[in-house]
């Protein structure tokens, strides 16, 4: 039996994205920058997708950009508003300790072009505080990016209090929604946001396709040259099967939104209750501004590959913090942001839920980390220091 609790990392994709998917891999297949017949109903079904997530967003058709996915409109974004800052003199960008690196490597870049980077703190709670971004905006701030909600622990940030703000201080404003769009709601108008990015495989759409929103009036620089596509601000012929897929993903997730959320919630406390017996163990940020899919546990006293192992020959796939780093050895960032010890860190565990799991599962995922854990500490020599008392470096 396969448990896939990884979802943050990537969602099965849905029967309704896969159906709407197929007759332009067959049949409507044309380029949508074709003049003939099949190109254009290639067209004019990519448009349909254009105008059906706009909806879903609360924004107009004209400021959905299609992407290869949340990474590329993380660094579209943030490029954008940081150019078009510094042509003002504005040299100045606001983000978090804890966003995706996505985010963090594209602000590294921008440092080295000369830009002064603030990375506010996310405290235990994994929640970016308001009266921290109002201390640190600036008159030459170009912009303030701050993920909707986290990729490893799921804390949900106060988006639309810290857009209002942007807005007042006329400071452009960027929200990574990519853990969010899908699970909770996310409306670019509530968020006062003036970028915001979203990724289809975290909703049970397709890999490889994505959207940035930019409000009107922005200026929007390409990344990609070399053809006039998405207005003439992302060059290649569009993923049109991609963002058919997205566009039916995303309509069926905010459909089901409530019923969904509701029911995987109740998974997600339930696997919480079920471990909290566990001797040193805890539940990594705030237990109620949280995704309702989404539980990061620290498990002191072991390593969290070999955890992972474990529950992975017992079936059970689940993640020790972001996909994008799970071949390093260091401990997770996210974690650290917010005060975990390096040692505690290294023993993280994320389970990420989706409505495709059952109780059954969770029942199995609750007793397999009992077993596990037990089964590591038993042999571990952090964890006979831990009993004695002595101190971990």
């Amino acid at each position: 039996m396969t448990i896939y609790v990884d979802n943050a990392a990537t969602t099965k994709l849905s029967e309704t994205a896969l159906n709407a998917m197929l007759p332009l891999m067959t049949e409507h297949y044309g380029n949508p920058s074709s003049l003939h017949h099949i190109g254009q109903k290639a067209k004019e079904l990519l448009e349909d997708s254009r105008e059906r997530i706009a909806n879903i967003l609360g924004a107009s058709p004209s400021e959905i950009y299609f992407t290869s996915g949340g990474s590329e409109a993380d660094n579209q974004a943030i490029l954008s508003a940081a150019y078009a800052g510094a042509q003002k003199g504005k040299k100045h960008i606001i983000s978090s300790k804890f966003e995706h690196h996505a985010v963090l490597h594209t602000l590294d870049k921008l440092k080295l072009e000369g830009f002064e980077i603030t990375l506010l703190d996310v405290y235990k709670e994994g929640i970016v505080r308001l009266e921290d971004v109002a201390n640190a905006i600036r008159d030459d701030t170009a912009l303030v990016t701050i993920m909707t909600a986290n990729n490893e622990v799921g804390t949900i940030q106060p988006i639309a209090e810290i857009g209002k703000l942007c807005r007042e201080k006329g400071v452009l404003f960027h929200t990574d929604a990519v853990q969010a769009v899908g699970h909770i709601p996310v409306n670019v108008k509530d968020f006062n946001c003036d970028f915001l990015s979203v990724s289809a495989h975290k909703f049970h759409g397709p890999k490889g396709v994505g959207v940035l929103y930019a409000r009107k009036g922005t200026i929007l620089k390409s990344l990609i040259n070399g053809g006039a596509q998405e207005r003439n601000k992302r060059a290649g012929t569009e993923y049109t099967y991609g963002a058919v897929g997205m566009a039916a993903a995303l309509g069926e997730a905010v459909n089901n939104l409530d019923k969904n959320a509701k029911y995987v919630a109740s998974l997600r406390d339930k696997i919480i209750d079920g471990v909290s017996d566990i001797e040193r163990s805890f539940v990594n940020g705030d237990l109620t501004e949280r995704l309702p899919g989404t539980v990061n546990m620290c498990f002191e006293g072991i390593e969290g590959e070999s955890l992972l192992l474990l529950l992975d020959q017992d079936g059970i796939c689940a993640s020790s913090g972001s996909a994008c780093t799970s071949g390093s050895l260091d401990p997770s960032h996210v974690l650290l942001s917010m005060g975990v010890p390096v040692a505690v860190a290294h023993g993280s565990l994320r389970i990420s839920l989706s409505e495709y799991n059952t109780e059954e599962e969770v029942e199995i995922i609750i007793s397999s980390i009992h077993k596990v854990v037990k089964y590591l500490r038993s042999i571990s020599p952090v964890w006979e220091k831990i009993m004695k008392g002595e101190e971990i470096e």
